[in-house]
C-alpha cells in the first residue's frame, strides 16, 4: 500500500471530527476516533474466524473451564470476540445502538476489553448516544475496509500514527505529553541501531526492544521499522510500560492492530511496579518526562536503594526528588543483556535528556554517583547535543545519551561528544514550543538525520583528524576525563582580640553568662528556682521576672568589664587574663571554665592575617570556616601538587582536609564546544551609535516638518 492510500484511510477516519464538532473539544476527538478505529480493525481481522469462534464458544458454554486459550486458538489471534453483533448491525438499529455496542464490546477477550476501559469507551458511548451521534459515528467506520489483505499491519500502524499526530497538533499540551517528533525518533533509532547493521541482516534474527516510558508507542514502532529495513524477515518483539491510561491504550491498540503481542505493554509506574521484572532486552530507548518529581513513589524507590542495593536498579544513587530522569536510565541499565564470554549478547540504550543530568549534583551527590557508576563501568558510548525548540512542550536544549555494555574496540574506555545543535531548519508553522525540525532530505530539506548518523559512525576518526570537515563538531574523551576530586582547602584561623560595645553585648547574651547569672539569683528565689529546675513552664509574669533578674546579674558583669572597652590584645591568653583581672578588681566572681573562655574567644576575636594562630587540642591549626574553599582537581592528578601549584602562591599555609575528599563526575558538554568570540571594537560600536543618532535626528526632523 502506498502512502497516499493510508493517508486516504486516515482522512476517512478523521472525517468523523465533522460530526463531533460542537459536542467535543478538538483535543478530545481522539477519545472517539481512536477506539472506534481499533474496533473496526479488530472486527476486520477477526472476520474470517468469526464462525469458528462462535462454534467454540457454543461448545464450551456452561462448562466450568477457562475457555480463553481455546477461543484464542479458534480466532488465530491473541484476541477474539464471541458476540454475534457487528458494527454494521449496530449502526442499523439506531434506537438500540448504545446497548448493542456495549454488548459487542463485552464480547471481546479480556485484553481487548481492558484497552477499551482505558479509553473510557463506555463513557464515550453514553456521551455520543445522548447527543444522538452514536449510530452516525458507527456508520462512518463501517465504511472503512481495514482487512489485513487490504491494509497490512505495517500500514495500519502508519494510519494509527498519522491520526495520533493530528490529535497532537490539535492540542499542544497533549502533544508534549504523548508525542515525540517523528524526525527525532528516527535519528534516535538510527544512532541506537546503526552499529548493528551487519548482525541484523542475518537470516532468522530476533531482537527485543523496550521503552519504559513508551507513551503511544512511537519509538517502539520506529525501532521495529528500522530493524525491518535491514531484514524484512527479522522477528522484532516490542515491550513497553506506560503510566498514562490513554497513552497505554493507544500503544496497546497499535500492537493489536499490527499483530504484535499487546500483553508486552504493561500499565503502571516503571519504578514502583516494574511490568517486566527479570526481563532483558537487546535495545532500550526512552524519552522520559523532563524534570518530573518522583515524590509519589519515593518510599518504594528508597526502599529498593537501601535494601537491595547493587542487586537492584537504584543501587548507584538517587537523584534529587524533583527530577527522576536518571532513575529511568538506571532502570534501563538493569535490563541490559549480559555479554557472554565470546563477546555476544549485550544491549544498547538511547535516552533523551535535558541538560540537567550532565552536571547537576556536586561530588558525592546521587546524580554524581550515578554518572560515576556509568562511566566507571564504561557504558556511556556517546552524548549528542540536539537543537533547542525541537520538542512540543519545551524549547530547551536536549541530548541523546547512548549507552552499551558491548562497546567495540575503538570506543572502549572513551566517550564521544557530538555537537548537532546547528543541524535544523525552521518550521513553516510552529507547534507549541516546537519551531525547529531535523531535515531528512525530503521535500527539499537538508538531510540532517543522515549527516548526524554518518558523523556518529565516523566520530572517532573525525575527532582525531583536524582536516575532517566535521572535526570541530565531535570530540572523544577518556572516561576519566569527566571525573574530578572535590577537595576541601583549609586555612588557619588567626585572631587578634578587642572588646567593643558589640562584642561585650554578644558576650553578655551568651549561654555561659546567662547560666552564670541564673546561678547567682536563683538561690534567692526558691519558688522560681524550683520551677526552673523542674523545667516547668513559667507563667508570663514569672518569665518577665526571670528575665529581669538575669539581666540585672549580667549588668553587674557588664559594669565590671566596661573599663576594658576599646582595649586590644594580641593573644587569647592576654585577653582572658585582662577579663579575669577586671572582674577581680570589681569584686565580681564572674563566669569561668572552658565554655566561657571559648565564648570570650569567639566574641572578642577578630580575624587578622597577622593575628595569633588558633590551635585545636592536639596542637594542629584550627581551620577558619570563612576562608574554607573547595577545588575540583582532575581525576588522577596529585591533589597535593595541585595545591602547591594553584593555592600556595596565594595562601602558603593552606592545607587539604583529606577526610573530606570526594570523587565526582560531570560532563560539561557546552564547555568543550565553546568558541570564544572577541567583543567588537569600541570604534565599531561608536560608529553604530553615531549612525543611529543621525537616523533618529533625521526622523525627528521629518516629524517637525
Amino acid at each position: 500500500m502506498n502512502s497516499s492510500k493510508h493517508t486516504e484511510l486516515a482522512n476517512h477516519a478523521w472525517s468523523v471530527a465533522d460530526l463531533l464538532r460542537g459536542d467535543y473539544r478538538q483535543s478530545d476527538y481522539g477519545k472517539v476516533i481512536l477506539p472506534f478505529l481499533v474496533l473496526r480493525r479488530l472486527e476486520c481481522v477477526l472476520e474470517p474466524t468469526r464462525e469458528k469462534v462462535a462454534e467454540t464458544a457454543a461448545r464450551f458454554k456452561g462448562q466450568e473451564i477457562d475457555t480463553d486459550h481455546f477461543l484464542r486458538r479458534a480466532s488465530g489471534h491473541s484476541f477474539y470476540n464471541t458476540s454475534s453483533l457487528t458494527l454494521r448491525k449496530i449502526a442499523g438499529d439506531a434506537s438500540n445502538a448504545a446497548a448493542n455496542l456495549q454488548v459487542y464490546v463485552g464480547g471481546f477477550s479480556p485484553n481487548a476489553r481492558e484497552v477499551m476501559e482505558k479509553y473510557e469507551f463506555a463513557q464515550q458511548i453514553r456521551k455520543l448516544d445522548s447527543a444522538n451521534l452514536l449510530y452516525q459515528v458507527i456508520g462512518k467506520f463501517t465504511d472503512l475496509d481495514l482487512r489485513p489483505e487490504v491494509v497490512p499491519n505495517h500500514n495500519m500502524g502508519y494510519i494509527f500514527e498519522e491520526l495520533i499526530r493530528r490529535f497532537s497538533e490539535q492540542s499542544n499540551e497533549t502533544a508534549g505529553e504523548h508525542f515525540t517528533p517523528r524526525e527525532v525518533i528516527k535519528l534516535m533509532v538510527n544512532l541506537l541501531i546503526a552499529p548493528d547493521g551487519d548482525a541484523l541482516s542475518l537470516p532468522g534474527v530476533v531482537r527485543t526492544v523496550m521503552d519504559p516510558a513508551c507513551g503511544t508507542g512511537g519509538m517502539l514502532s520506529a525501532a521495529e521499522d528500522h530493524i525491518k529495513s535491514y531484514n524484512d524477515d527479522a522477528t522484532v518483539e516490542v515491550y513497553g510500560q506506560e503510566l498514562n491510561p490513554e497513552s497505554w491504550a493507544i500503544c496497546r491498540s497499535d500492537l493489536m492492530i499490527k499483530e504484535q503481542d499487546p500483553e508486552n505493554i504493561a500499565f503502571g509506574n516503571s519504578f514502583s511496579d516494574d511490568g517486566h521484572k527479570r526481563e532483558k532486552f537487546d535495545y532500550l530507548l526512552a524519552n522520559p518526562p523532563f524534570g518530573v518529581e518522583w515524590k509519589k513513589i519515593k518510599e518504594e524507590v528508597e526502599y529498593e536503594h537501601e535494601n537491595v542495593g547493587a542487586s537492584g536498579r537504584f543501587g548507584a544513587g538517587l537523584p534529587r526528588i524533583t527530577d527522576g530522569s536518571l532513575l529511568f536510565l538506571q532502570h534501563m541499565i538493569s535490563k541490559m543483556k549480559p555479554v557472554d564470554v565470546r563477546g555476544g549478547g549485550g544491549s544498547r540504550i538511547a535516552i533523551v535528556f535535558n541538560g540537567s543530568p550532565l552536571f547537576s549534583g556536586a561530588a558525592g551527590s546521587g546524580e554524581s554517583e550515578i554518572r560515576r557508576w556509568i562511566l566507571e563501568n564504561d557504558w556511556l558510548e556517546a552524548i549528542v547535543a540536539l537543537p533547542d525548540q525541537l520538542f512540543y512542550n519545551t524549547g530547551i536544549s536536549t541530548y541523546f545519551w547512548i549507552l552499551t555494555n558491548r562497546k567495540d574496540a575503538q570506543h572502549k574506555g572513551k566517550v564521544v561528544l557530538l555537537d548537532a545543535r546547528d543541524q535544523w531548519v525552521r518550521m513553516r508553522k510552529s507547534l507549541g514550543d516546537k519551531r525547529k525540525e531535523l531535515g531528512d532530505g525530503t521535500a527539499g530539506k537538508p538531510d540532517h538525520i543522515g549527516a548526524i548518523t554518518r558523523l556518529y559512525g565516523d566520530a572517532v576518526a573525525a575527532a582525531s583528524d583536524p582536516e575532517h570537515a566535521m572535526h570541530s563538531k565531535v570530540k572523544v574523551f577518556d572516561n576519566t576525563a569527566f571525573g574530578y576530586q572535590r577537595i576541601t582547602v583549609e586555612q588557619p584561623l588567626k585572631l587578634r582580640f578587642e572588646l567593643t560595645e558589640e562584642t561585650l553585648a554578644a558576650l553578655l547574651a551568651s549561654k555561659p553568662v546567662q547560666k552564670w547569672a541564673e546561678e547567682r539569683f536563683l538561690p534567692r528565689e526558691p519558688e522560681l528556682a524550683a520551677k526552673a529546675k523542674a523545667r516547668r513552664k513559667l507563667t508570663d509574669e514569672e518569665e518577665v521576672r526571670f528575665r529581669k533578674l538575669a539581666a540585672a546579674e549580667a549588668h553587674v558583669l557588664r559594669d565590671a568589664l566596661h573599663p576594658l572597652l576599646g582595649a586590644q590584645w594580641a593573644t587569647r591568653s592576654e585577653a582572658q587574663i585582662a577579663v579575669r583581672n577586671a572582674m577581680a578588681e570589681a569584686g565580681v566572681q564572674g563566669p569561668a571554665g572552658a565554655p566561657f573562655t571559648k565564648t570570650l574567644r569567639d566574641t572578642a576575636g577578630v580575624r587578622d592575617p597577622e593575628g595569633e594562630l588558633q590551635t585545636l587540642k592536639g596542637g594542629e591549626p584550627e581551620p577558619d570556616s570563612e576562608l574554607r574553599t573547595y577545588e575540583n582537581v582532575p581525576l588522577g592528578e596529585d591533589v597535593e601538587e595541585y595545591v602547591r601549584r594553584e593555592v600556595h602562591p596565594y595562601a602558603p599555609d593552606a592545607w587539604i582536609d583529606h577526610t573530606k575528599v570526594k570523587v565526582g563526575y560531570e560532563i560539561p558538554f557546552t564547555q568543550h564546544f565553546y568558541v570564544y568570540e572577541p567583543p567588537r571594537s569600541l570604534t565599531e560600536i561608536d560608529g553604530e551609535l553615531k549612525a543611529l543618532d543621525a537616523e533618529i535626528q533625521k526622523l525627528l526632523g521629518e516629524i517637525a516638518e
